[in-house]
């Protein structure tokens, strides 16, 4: 891991590594606002435009919301600790199905091995690339709920603990694994009950997160590390995705893709990623940072692999199978959900 004296100096260094409780804040109430701005218009307006944009927009935010939790497994959403931890579980995790603890000890992991075989997330991008076939197969499971349904299934049935165990310990087990999780959600649905539109919950929150938020998290996790350059290379072991302002409103929520340059300053708030990128391109780095033009290039790259040689069902990983318990979901180990070809 190369050290940050030797990428920026250190005005540098102090500007991009500020953290703001403010700006912290700000981008948690602003996932929400237009999750709800989504919802509202949808109520205002009821066809299928309006809906289908707010499963995607939505979608997008939910992810968002999952980016934000990661800030805060980092400790840099916001500058006070406290303040840092408990808006990342209530407003962020827990809506999410997630935990901010578990999933930074799973993370952290994958940060000191980025793409080396200790690193957890090496199993997300190591099938690349594979036949547009596939792919297709792949996306038409995340967008039809599979993919969300059978991860939700796993992480259930595994807070539930043994089938053997005595009631009363399958329920412990449960609230230890998913309690939170679940007072989140009934807080959302009771919210949106007493707005007179219950229906909402399954419609605009449960739809999306199922769904399209399964669907860009598969893309975004291609375009994070698949077939990056060098392995061996920290500035061509991750990507910066460049992202227009429709991908960032729909894939790639509060600067995501600047993935290369988070992977070389972890510290770093996502808030202040463009900047810190600025400063490196500043410095002279720009030509070695893996960059792509956009996330269709990526998946250009990602289904380079001739459909001749696709191979229905045959298993080319099973990333969810290995992955630990909080990485989206604490208490998700294991899931049917396989990665199939």
């Amino acid at each position: 891991m190369i050290v940050a004296s030797k990428l920026l100096t250190p005005e540098q260094i102090a500007i991009v590594r500020k953290r703001s409780d403010v700006k912290g804040v700000a981008q948690v109430l602003h996932a929400w606002g237009v999750i709800f701005g989504m919802m509202a218009l949808f109520v205002w307006l009821p066809n299928p435009i309006t809906f289908v944009a707010a499963v995607v927009v939505i979608g997008g935010r939910q992810l968002g919301l999952a980016i934000l939790m990661h800030d805060a497994a980092h400790g840099v959403l916001c500058e006070n600790p406290k303040l840092n931890q408990f808006i990342s579980q209530w407003f962020c995790a827990y809506p999410m199905m997630a935990e901010t603890s578990a999933y930074r000890r799973y993370h952290l992991v994958h940060h000191a091995h980025t793409q080396q075989k200790e690193d957890p997330d090496l199993i997300l991008s190591a099938p690349f690339p594979i036949t547009k076939k596939s792919f297709r197969r792949k996306m038409i499971r995340d967008i039809t709920g599979q993919t969300g349904y059978q991860q939700r299934k796993a992480q259930i049935l595994n807070a539930l603990g043994k089938p053997d165990w005595p009631l009363q310990q399958r329920l412990k087990n449960y609230w230890t694994k998913l309690g939170r999780a679940t007072v989140a959600q009934a807080v959302i649905f009771a919210a949106l009950a007493l707005s007179g539109h219950w229906y909402l919950y399954f419609a605009l929150w449960l739809l999306p997160f199922l769904t399209w938020q399964q669907l860009i998290t598969r893309v975004r996790n291609i375009a994070e590390h698949a077939m990056v350059p060098d392995d061996n290379d920290d500035f061509r072991n991750a990507r910066h995705t460049k992202a227009n302002w429709l991908a960032r409103a729909t894939i790639a929520p509060y600067w995501v893709n600047y993935h290369v340059e988070h992977h070389l300053m972890m510290w770093v708030p996502c808030y202040n990623l463009p900047k810190a990128r600025a400063f490196l391109i500043a410095n002279g780095f720009g030509n070695r940072m893996e960059t792509k033009e956009g996330f269709g290039q990526v998946i250009a790259m990602a289904t380079s692999k001739p459909d001749e040689e696709d191979k229905r069902g045959t298993l080319v990983h099973n990333g969810r199978t290995r992955r630990v318990s909080g990485v989206m979901s604490e208490g998700f180990k294991a899931s049917d959900d396989e990665a199939a070809a």
